[in-house]
């Protein structure tokens, strides 16, 4: 895979872009209702509190929708890759827009994935690859 353009490593995202580190795909989530958002927000748009923090999230979702680039964004690389929006266990409509590492034809919504991470400087990028079958 190519270099990535690394996102800049901010008090409100630091933590979803360096929980890679650990292994762990951290979302933020308030501690006053429990509400998981994503991106992370100054407040809960749930109960409006502040009181928020990032954390470990279990790394499994499922694909909800997605779309397949083929448009050529840098010269001899391959463009197709998956942009999905992961809806993640831990909460309905929570989601994560990431790459989904499988051919274009084996993706469908619904499909199982787990988090996995590609490391570029200090940057864990999320991506996530299809669950097989038990």
């Amino acid at each position: 895979m190519s270099a990535r353009k690394l996102p800049l490593l901010e008090p409100l995202t630091e933590a979803f872009w360096t929980g890679g580190a650990q292994g762990e795909l951290r979302i933020q989530r308030c501690n006053a209702c429990g509400h998981w958002q994503h991106p992370p927000l100054v407040r809960c748009p749930k109960c409006h509190s502040a009181n928020l923090e990032a954390r470990a999230v279990s790394g499994r979702g499922m694909v909800k929708t997605w779309s397949v680039n083929a448009q050529p964004w840098q010269r001899g690389v391959d463009p197709t890759f998956i942009f999905a929006a992961i809806e993640l266990a831990e909460q309905p409509e929570l989601y994560v827009l990431s790459n989904v590492l499988c051919a274009p034809d084996d993706v469908r919504s619904g499909m199982p994935v787990q988090v996995t991470f590609e490391q570029q400087d200090d940057v864990w990028f999320p991506l996530f690859a299809p669950v097989a079958a038990a």
